[in-house]
């Protein structure tokens, strides 16, 4: 914190570490058979971009899908957008052959949160352990930072089995607000993609709606 005369005024000046609270717990996830410890906020403010640092609804949403349904992730390469600390990754991983994690944000990224809650499930203590767990920053839309992960993972061959129907985003959503609900719909299909409900899977999830799309390319 700076503090500067401007004249008769006193300026403070904030940077981005006062907003930032690191207080992270040790908290339980059960998904049907499958326990996870993760260290994670019990809440956090969206004012300076702190969403990632806890377990939102989509996510609770995720994780209770995929844990009644691991057949979907048998054998699967996972890419998970907006990984945040790590909840439904780290649950793929004991499904699935390897899981890449990728988020923008500085403070989920570093050891603190998202690569501790890996080395956590990943360590010799850990008797579910995790294997093929490997994390990238990814800000959405930022070519360079595309072009790094494709050069070390084979993500574009996967996108390319699309014609095989191999390819598919699975995608927890909750609604917040009526508009946006079929503003999703059509944004999908205007960028060349099928998206389907699955059958069975609307829920309340706190006091909002959710529902697992399945959405595959053309």
């Amino acid at each position: 914190m700076n503090r500067e005369e401007d004249g008769d005024d006193e300026v403070v000046c904030l940077d981005e570490s006062f907003f930032i609270n690191d207080d992270y717990q040790l908290t339980t996830f059960t998904f049907g058979s499958q326990v996870l410890h993760l260290f994670c906020l019990q809440s956090a403010s969206t004012d300076f971009d702190l969403t990632g640092q806890l377990v939102w609804p989509g996510a609770m949403l995720m994780n209770d899908y995929l844990s009644k349904n691991p057949d979907v992730l048998q054998a699967s390469s996972i890419l998970e957008l907006g990984s945040g600390v790590g909840v439904t990754g780290i649950l793929c991983s004991r499904f699935c052959r390897e899981v890449l994690l990728t988020d923008h944000n500085e403070e989920v990224l570093k050891v603190k949160i998202l690569k501790k809650n890996i080395e956590h499930h990943t360590s010799s203590e850990n008797p579910n352990s995790d294997a093929g767990l490997a994390v990238e920053k990814l800000e959405w839309g930022n070519s360079d930072q595309i072009n790094k992960i494709i050069q070390k993972y084979p993500v574009e061959q996967f996108l390319r089995l699309k014609g095989r129907g191999q390819c598919k985003f699975i995608l927890a959503y909750v609604s917040r607000a009526k508009s946006m609900d079929s503003m999703v719909l059509n944004e999908a299909t205007r960028h060349g993609l099928l998206i389907n409900e699955i059958v069975g899977t609307r829920s309340v999830v706190g006091n909002l709606e959710g529902v697992i799309f399945e959405v595959t390319l053309k």
